[in-house]
């Protein structure tokens, strides 16, 4: 991995720290096993989603609302399989 995309994979890393426990595990899972076949437009998608509130992103990933575009949806349908099961 050359230095810049390192940089930016950290710097996407310290963003997915959340105020929520579910986003927590979510994200945790996900760097566990997509780190290494993220995209520089896996990497966009991310960070427009990243920018989003704690709670409207919870939202998107629990499926209360839905994605704005296909890419942010794919995204979307990623984080979604590693999300915390109700009752787990």
């Amino acid at each position: 991995m050359d230095e810049a995309r390192r940089i930016r994979i950290n710097r996407l890393k310290w963003h997915c720290r959340r105020a929520l426990l579910e986003l927590d595990l979510v994200f945790a899972r996900f760097w566990e096993r997509h780190e290494g076949d993220l995209g520089q437009a896996d990497e966009a998608v991310l960070e427009d989603l990243l920018a989003l509130e704690d709670h409207d992103l919870w939202a998107l990933v629990s499926g209360r609302t839905m994605a704005a575009g296909d890419e942010q949806a794919a995204m979307v349908a990623r984080l979604r399989e590693l999300a915390p099961k109700a009752g787990a």
